[in-house]
């Protein structure tokens, strides 16, 4: 029987560890001459269906490439995936008081092809795609036609996943169809966007799947007081996306409802009606479904076990390999393609809310470092702001950087013997080899140290079902580190202090409760202004 100690540290006492360990002493030198080749290049990639993964521009060689392997296999990383796709309670702490829950936003988009057979994910998967038909019956009724915008009013996962993916997705766009996102209880915003749309041929969607979310509620209030003060009777414009039997689960107040379960976590809730109903009102029915078609693809690419085509998989073992052993603590996503301009948003709450997290699933104080800080903007205008830092700054972040082989709208043209892509994509693969191979100078100012990590995603273009398939890929990446590190990826109770807190100066805004010390202060600070 394991002792106390060996359990508290299952990820340090890997073998697998202690030789990653070792290796990590001297990684692999990308600025050594003749290192990065050709062999190297075309050795590590990765391709299955719509993506290619680049990493021979990590500080990796054979020998850390089969410890990694050994890693996942010792810390059971497929086994894991499988029982989360399959509905094991993944989404718990065990010997304290937590979340119980099953984890099956994989469910939400399998009921095209190659189901799940698992008893729990066939019961989610068919209420999925109930929701589906109903949502694609109700875009097919007649009175949905004189709706030109959609509002979606969420927080977190239900405004971060659809906002990314409508981003993306504009060139798909329905004609005379457009969407708004409010989401931070911010008044201006909400101002701002009741400014730009027609009321009368507006739609919104509030999403919440308590009914209870605080911003929520209150964005939905003044959206409504806009409704009424234009003549217009809300119910007819208002959609609810929530629980069955939540406070929002009422045909009084809602043209339609559709159905999110509590085994869905919001930040991986885009593919589920979270994200389909503002996608398929905006792009159509057929739009979305390919989007989740990718996804599910992916989805099964997470459970293989071939390890060069398992990208999920291998992108999270670069990630522990980089945040583990080479003690790099941000991660940065860096899309050149404008269309995933919002996705390190969504990624930075998708990871960051997932991985944040000090305790193992046992409970007990992890001794090791856990989520990186995860971060981004689109190439090429990152390279014109923080890339001096990722260049030449005193601290090393890991970069991922998205590259398309052609351009959504197909518009371009040769300017000085090139097209725009081909700028675009000579600036990614330079940046790349930049990074890793640095540049050696007598002047200190023009010197560059390289071994400066990164690597590319490929797709040839960004279409829903890549889109797709992009999600999904990023998604399990986040969920098998999870698994290798033994911590819960699916609870977030790390943002309740801050909200009870928040209830608290609320009361005292109200009148209903006297502040107290430090809220006091902070009153008083208020009122002098």
């Amino acid at each position: 029987m394991l002792s106390l100690e060996v359990l508290h540290m299952k990820f340090l006492a890997s073998p697998a560890v202690n030789r990653l360990k070792k290796y990590s002493q001297k990684p692999f030198d990308l600025t050594k001459k003749g290192a990065l080749n050709s062999r190297r290049i075309e050795t590590l990639q990765g391709t299955l269906g719509p993506l290619t993964l680049l990493y021979a521009t990590d500080r990796v060689d054979d020998a850390v490439l089969d410890s990694l392997w050994q890693l996942a296999e010792e810390r059971g990383a497929l086994a894991k995936m499988r029982a989360m796709q399959s509905g094991q309670k993944l989404n718990k702490i065990q010997g304290v008081p937590s979340e119980n829950r099953r984890v099956l936003h994989t469910a939400m988009r399998d009921f095209f092809s190659d189901r799940n057979p698992s008893k729990h994910a066939l019961v989610a998967s068919t209420k999925a795609f109930e929701e589906f038909v109903k949502l694609e019956q109700f875009l097919k009724k007649r009175s949905t036609q004189k709706y030109h915008t959609i509002i979606q009013i969420g927080i977190g996962g239900s405004y971060l996943g659809p906002e990314a993916l409508y981003k993306a997705l504009e060139k798909y766009q329905v004609q005379n169809r457009s969407a708004r996102f409010i989401s931070n209880v911010d008044p201006d915003n909400t101002a701002r966007i009741l400014k730009e749309v027609d009321l009368k041929k507006t739609l919104v969607v509030v999403v919440s799947k308590s009914g209870s979310t605080l911003e929520t509620k209150t964005n939905e209030a003044l959206v409504r007081k806009a409704f009424v003060q234009k003549g217009l009777d809300p119910k007819t414009h208002f959609l609810s996306v929530t629980g069955k039997n939540s406070p929002m689960d009422n045909p009084k107040a809602y043209a339609a409802s559709f159905y999110m379960e509590d085994y869905v976590g919001g930040r991986y809730s885009v593919t589920s009606m979270v994200g389909g109903v503002l996608l398929g009102f905006c792009f159509g029915i057929e739009t979305f479904k390919e989007v989740l078609k990718g996804a599910s693809y992916m989805d099964k690419v997470a459970c293989s076990e071939e390890k060069q085509t398992n990208l999920p998989l291998l992108s999270a073992l670069l990630g522990i390999w980089n945040r583990n052993f080479l003690h790099y603590p941000t991660f940065a996503v860096i899309p050149y393609t404008e269309g995933l301009a919002r996705l390190p948003a969504h990624l930075q709450q998708c990871d960051m809310e997932s991985n944040g997290k000090s305790i193992d699933k046992e409970g007990r104080q992890v001794p090791f470092c856990t989520g990186p800080i995860v971060w981004g903007e689109p190439g090429t205008s990152a390279q014109h702001s923080f890339y001096q830092w990722i260049h030449q700054g005193t601290d090393i972040a890991s970069i991922e950087c998205i590259g398309v082989k052609q351009s959504q709208y197909g518009y371009d043209e040769q300017i000085e013997g090139t097209s725009s892509q081909e700028k675009l994509l000579a600036n990614l693969f330079a940046q790349s080899i930049a990074l890793a191979t640095g540049k050696k100078d007598a002047n200190p100012n023009k010197r560059f140290h390289g071994n400066r990590p990164s690597r590319i995603l490929l797709t040839k273009q960004l279409t829903p079902y890549s889109l797709g398939a992009i999600l999904s890929y990023y998604e399990h990446k986040i969920a098998f580190q999870g698994f290798l590190w033994d911590i819960n990826s699916f609870d977030q109770e790390g943002v309740q202090l801050g909200k009870k807190l928040a209830g608290e100066i609320i009361d005292c805004f109200k009148g209903t409760s006297a502040p107290k010390e430090p809220i006091k202060s902070y009153l008083s600070a208020l009122e002098q202004l």
